[in-house]
Order: structure tokens, then C-alpha cells, then sequence
């Protein structure tokens, strides 16, 4: 009698584990490059004018990115400027939001419920002890089980609490039928490329799938899937069918390595999607490993017409005047000891090192990519200035090629800890942990720090003077 019940048990928990399966992204009934959550279907507006066009980055670090990126949103919400003589919050003219890792749970709460994240966001999630929630449903027997499958794991598990808890089951799709702005990029990193993977329907257009169909959750978890903590999360990569069309630029930049390598590079990349035999299935990792800022889109935008959405396309089209670039950053800065010590650190140390210090370098450079980018365009347009002058003073009837150009200002706002004057309050943020569970008195000094950060940097005093004109 044991015996059998042993084996009931037995072949009860199999068959949990059997059935324990991540949800699959859908693949397209038909392609179609025009539909879907893609920028261009989320159209300028009488309360979102192209002419100041405004993108905010968000940057991971768990609850600490999630709370220092909220305050940036109620900052804007309280700031009122003035767009063609009329007033409006300077938060309803945000384009774009660009996240990784736990700024991605403030942008998607922000994109899925506008203002209600001033209400709620603080009780669901920045004052929630998200991380003991995840660890309790481990002890769950039905879990444990379902994580015996090889098709389920503990990311997968992330993600069902999120969507339950956090973003009420809504896909992409409600967001593309809300179809206004801002779009937000959700970005996590392709485990066998290392390269940024964005949740657009132009990204999802290269695995033959609708985006539509994949929960906001699911590409939150993926963003800030760390290794260590969490195993990558996985979606399908569809086989193309006959009416996929390849993005245009891709096939001219296989054959450019030489005098572009960076679309080179992101040509290839593309191609890799196209071969489903080769790679049936994308395991994503943390935003953060391939952009811990969320801003390498806004860098190509800038660079580019390739992407899903372009500054440079617009400037040609001059359809903007000016261009807000906020870049919010949380990262912390350890105090390490090890310096004093003759004894090498140990594996714990040098693996922390390896996790981050590359991300910490990187998105240093990322900044630097963007000062030098804005620098280089405004000496351009400087630059085209002085010869036209120099042809109405000497040769009245000739033009420069590409007609007449407006002025394009840019204005790149950064908030970080490093912007904090008093040393001791500086070294308090820069030194709390990255977690899902923050003490709420953390989280208030966060949020009120994040306001003031942004309220007094120059950059952000510059663009609320000259819209105030």
C-alpha cells in the first residue's frame, strides 16, 4: 500500500514538473513591418509636441534605480513649461523612456498607468519587500516541483509574481492600443551575442513573433535577470516564413565593415535571428551587462536611421527643436578593503568585480559617447552656419546641399549620486545595496533626493529658462 502510494506521488509530481513550461512568445500569423508597439504607431499630439522631444534613461540597481527614477517622474510632473505659448508639464512631453534592469518596473508602471504611479507605485513595489515575496514562494511544494522542470525556473517564477502583483497581467499589446507616447525600451542582453535586446516589435520582428502576445512581466524579469541570482530567461525564435522582409539597411551593412563596423556589427547580429535552425531559442540576461544606463538606443538614435525610432531622421525631417536627454543613474560604489590586505581577495571578491566593474566602465563610456555625439553635432551645426553666412556674403544665389536647417539645441541633464555636494550623504547612496527590499526611510531619502538632483543641475535650470521664453 505504501508502495503505490509512493509511486501516486511519484508520478503526481512528475507530472507538475512535466507540465511546468515558460510561456512561449507567439509567433506572427503574417508579417508586417508597420504594426505592433513600434514608435512610428505612437504619433505626436497636442500634448506631445515633436518640437521638444525629450527621452529619459533609466539605469538599473534594484529598488534603489527603481526609487531615484520615480522621483525623476514626479520632478518633471511638477514642472510646468511653456511649448507654443502654452503651458503644460514638462513630464507630458516625454517621447521616450529607455530602462534596464529595476528602472524597467518604474518605466513599464509608468507607460502602463501614467499618473496613477504616483499614487500607488511607492505601496506596490519601492516599499514592498519584492525580494522576501520571491524567496517565500520557494518554500511553496507546488514550486518545487515546477522548478524541477527543465523549462522552468526561478526567473519564470519572478515573472509570474510580477505580472500578478505588480503589472496586473497586461501584454504589449495594451500598451500599443493606449498608442500614445511615451514608448518605452525595455532592454535586456542576448546571452550568446552580448548585445542589447530591446522589447519592440522591431526586435521581435527578427524572431517572426508578435510582441503583442508577451507580458510587460515577462520582459521586466528578462531586464533584470542578473546571473547568479536569477538563470536567463528564454524566448522562441519562430522560423521565418516567406513574407518576412529584412530591414533595408541590413544587407548594405554586411558590406561595410570597413567604414562602419558598429552597424556591422548590429547587421550581423540581426542575421543571427534569421537562422532558427541555428538558434531556435533567445536566452536573455540583465539590461545591465550590455547597457547598465539604457542608453546605447538613445546613442544609435543619434547616430543612426536604422533603428526603430531616430534623433538623426528627425532632425533631417526638422521636425524638433530641441532634444532632452535625461539620464538617470543609480549606481552604487562598494567600499573596498582589499587593497590592505597582503593576501589576494577571494573568489567572492573577484567575482564581484568581474560582475560589475565592466558595467561600471561601460556605461562611463556611454557618457562620454554622448557628450562627444551632442558636441560633435553642435559644432556641425555651427560649422554649416558659418558657410552659409560666408555664401550670402559672397555668392547670394548658391545653397549647401540639404536645404535650410533649423537650430536643433540639445540639453543632457545627468542624475547620479555623484552630483550630491556633501560627502557623507553622497557616500549613504552610493553605498546601499542593490535589492528588491529597501527600508522605507531609504526609499523617502531617495526620492527626495532624486528631485533635488535634478532641480538643481544646471542643464535641466538651462532648458526650463529657455522654454519659458
Amino acid at each position: 500500500m505504501r508502495r503505490n502510494k509512493s509511486i501516486l506521488w511519484l508520478s503526481i509530481v512528475l507530472l507538475f514538473a512535466g507540465c511546468a513550461y515558460y510561456p512561449v512568445n507567439p509567433k506572427l500569423s503574417h508579417f508586417d513591418d508597420k504594426n505592433g508597439y513600434r514608435f512610428e504607431n505612437l504619433p505626436a499630439t497636442a500634448e506631445n509636441s515633436d518640437k521638444v522631444f525629450v527621452v529619459l534613461t533609466f539605469s538599473g540597481g534594484g529598488t534603489r534605480a527603481a526609487a531615484l527614477t520615480y522621483s525623476v517622474l514626479r520632478q518633471l510632473s511638477n514642472t510646468v513649461v511653456y511649448i507654443d505659448g502654452k503651458p503644460r508639464r514638462l513630464l507630458d512631453e516625454v517621447d521616450v523612456i529607455s530602462s534596464v534592469s529595476g528602472g524597467s518596473f518604474t518605466a513599464a508602471y509608468y507607460a502602463l498607468y501614467g499618473d496613477r504611479i504616483f499614487s500607488d507605485f511607492e505601496a506596490r513595489f519601492l516599499k514592498k519587500d519584492i525580494q522576501g515575496a520571491l524567496k517565500w514562494r520557494l518554500f511553496s511544494p507546488i514550486n518545487w516541483v515546477r522548478l524541477a522542470s527543465p523549462t522552468f525556473s526561478r526567473i519564470d517564477m519572478a515573472a509570474e509574481y510580477y505580472d500578478r502583483y505588480i503589472f496586473d497581467y497586461h501584454t504589449f499589446g495594451d500598451l500599443a492600443k493606449k498608442g500614445h507616447r511615451p514608448f518605452i525600451t525595455i532592454n535586456a542582453t542576448d546571452m550568446s551575442l552580448g548585445a542589447r535586446f530591446e522589447f519592440s516589435q522591431d526586435q521581435f520582428d527578427w524572431l517572426y513573433s508578435n510582441l503583442s502576445g508577451v507580458s510587460v512581466a515577462r520582459a521586466v524579469a528578462a531586464s533584470s535577470a542578473f546571473p547568479g541570482l536569477f538563470c536567463p530567461i528564454t524566448f522562441r525564435n519562430h522560423s521565418h516564413e516567406p513574407d518576412y522582409r529584412e530591414p533595408g539597411w541590413v544587407k548594405p551593412a554586411l558590406h561595410d565593415s570597413e567604414n562602419a563596423p558598429v552597424r556591422y556589427r548590429k547587421a550581423l547580429d540581426v542575421r543571427s535571428y534569421g537562422d532558427s535552425n541555428r538558434r531556435p531559442y533567445i536566452h536573455l540576461l540583465d539590461g545591465g551587462l550590455s547597457d547598465n544606463i539604457g542608453l546605447r538606443g538613445t546613442l544609435r538614435s543619434l547616430e543612426s536611421t536604422d533603428g526603430g525610432w531616430s534623433l538623426t531622421q528627425m532632425r533631417n525631417m526638422e521636425k524638433v527643436q530641441k532634444i532632452v536627454i535625461v539620464t538617470v543613474n543609480a549606481q552604487d560604489e562598494s567600499v573596498v578593503s582589499w587593497d590592505k590586505q597582503k593576501s589576494p581577495p577571494g573568489l567572492k571578491s573577484v567575482l564581484s568585480v568581474v560582475a560589475f566593474k565592466p558595467m561600471e566602465n561601460y556605461s562611463f563610456d556611454s557618457m562620454l559617447m554622448l557628450k562627444q555625439d551632442i558636441d560633435r553635432l553642435t559644432q556641425d551645426a555651427r560649422t554649416r552656419k558659418d558657410f552659409e553666412e560666408l555664401l550670402r556674403k559672397n555668392c547670394p544665389d548658391a545653397k549647401l546641399p540639404g536645404g535650410d536647417r533649423n537650430d536643433v539645441q540639445f540639453y543632457r541633464i545627468n542624475v547620479s549620486f555623484d552630483g550630491i555636494k556633501d560627502e557623507a550623504e553622497r557616500n549613504f547612496f552610493k553605498s546601499i545595496k542593490t535589492s528588491f527590499s529597501l527600508p522605507s526611510e531609504t526609499v523617502d531619502r531617495l526620492c527626495n533626493v532624486g528631485k533635488k538632483l535634478l532641480s538643481e543641475s544646471a542643464e535641466f535650470q538651462r532648458l526650463l529658462h529657455d522654454l519659458c521664453q
